[in-house]
């Protein structure tokens, strides 16, 4: 048989999945190491609180990149997210764009003029179209957590590996001085040995359910729920008519696993950076939680999590800690943070820890560092300028798919309530069957990306 070229490849395999509308004629200028010369083209895929409040003002501001086309679900949000764009030019008195408004992401898949697409769907509508984008020869910024599966994570990578293009994962405490600062010297070896890290993330409170409700007029709900089990609407379970709010889909663990992932991504990335862990994981996992019996509201309130991680690094992730991460070795501890934190623990005596903070000012000298890591002014404009360049940006897919993983692994000791051990090279817990069943989720109808996997011939 005559080998397939690698756009006969991907014209092929998204007609399988219904995923080309039109002719697929994409720029060669998208293709080998060669960068693009003039600027980037993106589509934004989820026009919600942190698409308006982070994600596109970054992109606008980095000022490398233009908004051709933006994707919701929810017509509103979608209106919402093309007045955001046309609203900044107006203020920095550029022309006004041509914007393309559209319900279902798979409309601007194979569109030749999108370079990339920036994803900040919830956490269920992460995997799909990511691994549909990339397979199709599109470059992608993705809000963390990766995916709200392991499985979905291992299929993200290989497609990402298959497709070459340009990941970047949401991960942006990278592009912070005073994470990056504290890896540094964790890894300089200015602790001494390393014994332990404690992280501290906070919890969401639960309420009563509401009663169901009428869906909303030009709200998509099937699609809104996406490759999740059909349950009835209510405003609680998706999100407000304020943008602005925190929606409540965070608290349903069909569509995001907790905090344990929504500031664990975070966390447990800096702590895979600080160990120099990036291609590893946890050795063994011990978890509880309390989890409400509310039906929506019901992802996991106060926890307790213990890992041990190579070279017997012991890690606690406790809602009782300050939020940050606390690294203890024999000379003493540093912590690290996004902002000052209150703290009860009598070695810091103006309590509050700083945002770069140490048992002792000496710990936190910069000379003499051994190990100097990448330096990033701000995480999107890491990632622009990754696809200019063709190069690896922060937070790629193989770093970023090892903390999520330590994170999922961490809901599902949470959830059992018991020991595991956790095989990083084989991707699997050791001797349980149990514990392996919940690296995956069924998935409902023709959504998700296992099932879009398996069509686009991603291993």
């Amino acid at each position: 048989m005559t080998p397939l070229t690698r756009r006969q490849f991907t014209r092929s395999a998204l007609a399988g999945a219904g995923l080309l509308a039109a002719p697929q004629i994409v720029p060669s200028r998208l293709f080998g190491a060669s960068a693009p010369s003039n600027r980037i083209r993106l589509a934004q895929i989820g026009c919600g609180r942190i698409a308006l409040g982070h994600d596109m003002p970054a992109v606008l501001h980095a000022g490398l990149a233009d908004y051709v086309a933006v994707c919701d679900v929810d017509r509103d949000r979608a209106a919402g997210g093309r007045a955001f764009v046309e609203k900044f030019h107006r203020e920095q008195g550029t022309p006004l764009p041509k914007i393309d408004v559209v319900g279902d992401y798979r409309e601007l898949v194979s569109r030749p003029d999108i370079d990339g697409f920036v994803i900040s769907t919830p956490d269920h509508w992460h995997a799909e179209p990511a691994l549909a984008a990339v397979m199709a020869g599109k470059d992608v910024y993705l809000q963390k957590p990766m995916t709200m599966t392991h499985a979905e994570g291992v299929l993200l990578r290989a497609a990402v590996a298959k497709s070459g293009r340009i990941f970047q994962l949401g991960s942006q405490q990278r592009s912070s001085q005073q994470f990056r600062r504290a890896c540094e010297l964790v890894r300089s070896g200015r602790l001494g040995r390393l014994r332990a890290v404690e992280i501290g993330l906070p919890i969401d409170p639960t309420a009563p359910d509401q009663p169901e409700q009428p869906v909303p007029a030009g709200l998509d709900y099937d699609r809104w729920l996406g490759p999740t089990p059909f349950a009835p609407y209510t405003e609680q379970r998706v999100h407000g008519k304020v943008v602005a709010d925190r929606p409540g889909w965070l608290r349903h663990d069909a569509y995001c696993l907790g905090m344990i992932t929504g500031w664990g991504a975070h966390h447990y990335d800096i702590l895979h950076w600080a160990l120099d862990a990036e291609a590893s994981g946890p050795l063994k996992i011990e978890g509880r939680a309390d989890f409400p019996t509310n039906k929506i509201w019901n992802v996991h309130g106060a926890y307790r999590v213990e890992l041990e991680y190579p070279g017997a690094v012991k890690v606690t992730v406790a809602d009782t800690f300050p939020n940050g991460l606390r690294f203890i070795g024999d000379e003493g501890w540093i912590f690290v943070s996004r902002g000052s934190e209150p703290t009860k623990d009598p070695s810091v005596p103006r309590g509050r820890l700083r945002p770069l903070d140490a048992s002792r000012p000496e710990l936190l000298d910069p000379a003499g560092l051994k190990v100097e890591l990448p330096r990033s002014t701000e995480h999107h404009l890491n990632w622009l300028e990754a696809v200019r360049a063709r190069t690896a940006p922060l937070v790629p897919a193989p770093v970023a798919h090892r903390p999520n993983t330590a994170c999922i692994v961490s809901w599902i000791a949470m959830k059992l309530g018991r020991p595991l051990r956790w095989d990083a090279a084989a991707e699997r817990f050791v001797g349980d069957p149990a514990a392996d069943a919940l690296l995956a989720r069924p998935e409902r109808g023709a959504y998700g990306a296992v099932r879009l996997a398996a069509r686009l011939c991603v291993a």
